[in-house]
């Protein structure tokens, strides 16, 4: 039996194609894979038909674990992804032990189709923080300490979450090495 593909076109930019495995002659019995490759990245929901009529299977692999030759036919599949705004982000602090004049990562991620961008924010501050979903602050201090916001967009809509940052410089002495240091603490509250 032989197989002949055919692609729906999603829209102009995005085309998923058919390939079929094993790429060999198809023999009554063996296994067959039929494989929906899209350039969607996420969200992305199939539909498999054979000729005018719609197949059950909503995966990107059709499979025959038997293939008989009343399955010979015309296939081909179609995709679309599902467009939405950003969920709400989640944010996060690290390292988890930070010492003062180190460097601290403030991580933002949040699921978007589109693909979002990512911009964070220090209240009360009219210019971006930085771009991206790492934001580094270098040389940490108390004057750091703040409420500072990711805010996640893409064409779809927005959404933001605030992380509360508090560095609080203490002195204590280490008696075993008689060493004055510094100790930074950072409380998380997002929100």
């Amino acid at each position: 039996s032989h197989f002949k593909t055919f692609v729906s076109p999603l829209s102009n930019k995005e085309v998923p194609s058919v390939s079929v495995s094993p790429q060999s002659e198809i023999m009554e019995g063996s296994s067959v894979t039929l494989t929906c490759n899209s350039e969607a990245q996420s969200a992305v929901n199939y539909t498999w038909y054979k000729k005018n009529q719609t197949l059950l299977n909503k995966e990107p692999q059709l499979v025959f674990s038997s293939i008989q030759s009343s399955d010979s036919g015309e296939f081909y599949c179609s995709n679309f992804s599902v467009l939405h705004r950003p969920n709400l982000p989640s944010v996060s602090v690290s390292p988890s032990e930070i010492v003062e004049g180190s460097s601290v990562n403030l991580t933002c991620s949040s699921d978007a189709n589109p693909a979002a961008n990512y911009t964070w924010y220090k209240e009360n501050e009219e210019s971006p923080k930085a771009s991206g979903q790492i934001f580094t602050i270098t040389d940490i201090r108390a004057e750091h300490s703040g409420n500072y916001y990711c805010e996640v967009q893409n064409s779809v809509g927005r959404h933001n979450n605030t992380l509360h940052l508090t560095v609080v410089a203490g002195t204590f002495f280490s008696f075993n090495n008689k060493l004055k240091t510094q100790n930074v603490f950072i409380s998380l509250k997002t929100s």
